[in-house]
């Protein structure tokens, strides 16, 4: 009975086109981004995309069956990305409100330096568009990230008990984003920091204690 055997060439050839399929994906989603940082984030369409890369419209749908399937994978591609410089700015700042006020700062960062994706992810730039689940995972790691340095903030007597809740993360959240949606709008070209906006995030992340007053550890004078 013969065994039927691979070429030993087959393995490499096989990693070849994986390979060469992983750079088009991302040759693609480069074009992308740059076609909705130039034309608008509801700017994009397949045809432009294909005229940028030099091919077909058709030879696009061989690695993205749709519009929204590019849309999902610049979504995805942009909430890993916030993930990851939100975790190395956590992880170098004092556990609760230092890390949750860093963390948000390099969002705030690169969302400025990121125009498009941000808008893609914060925004609703394209009504008919809908992330996959897949592509929102990594904003559940995110919002854990930030409550959790909400409860640091409570155990290290920065914040209130009632500080470590939704509530609380959803108002986070809304400074966050009230302070980007100016920027966008009105200062768009301005890196964090400067400007009318973007210098008021530390101050308002500073009346949190005043929201939710930690307890005094102090005696009460009799």
């Amino acid at each position: 009975m013969s065994t039927v055997t691979s070429s030993p060439a087959s393995a490499p050839t096989s990693d070849r086109r994986a390979r060469r399929r992983r750079e088009t994906i991302e040759e693609i989603l480069d074009i992308a981004e740059a076609v909705m940082t130039e034309e608008g984030v509801n700017g994009l369409s397949i045809s432009e995309v294909a005229r940028r890369l030099g091919v077909q419209p058709p030879s696009i749908y061989k690695y993205f069956p749709s519009l929204m399937a590019v849309y999902d994978a610049l979504f995805d591609r942009g909430q890993r990305a916030n993930l990851a410089v939100m975790r190395a700015a956590m992880a170098d700042a004092r556990p609760g409100l230092d890390a949750l006020t860093r963390g948000l700062e390099a969002c705030g960062r690169w969302s400025l330096a990121n125009r498009a994706l941000a808008q893609l992810l914060f925004w609703r730039p394209v009504p008919s568009f809908e992330p996959t689940a897949d592509s929102m995972e990594p904003s559940k790691e995110m919002v854990a990230l930030q409550r959790a340095a909400l409860a640091d903030a409570v155990r290290a007597g920065e914040l209130g008990p009632a500080a470590d809740s939704d509530d609380a993360l959803y108002l986070v959240s809304t400074l966050i984003s009230g302070v980007l949606t100016q920027a966008f709008a009105n200062e768009p070209e301005l890196p964090w920091g400067e400007g009318r906006f973007t210098p008021a995030f530390p101050k308002l992340i500073a009346m949190l204690p005043s929201l939710y007053p930690p307890r005094s550890t102090r005696r009460r004078a009799r």
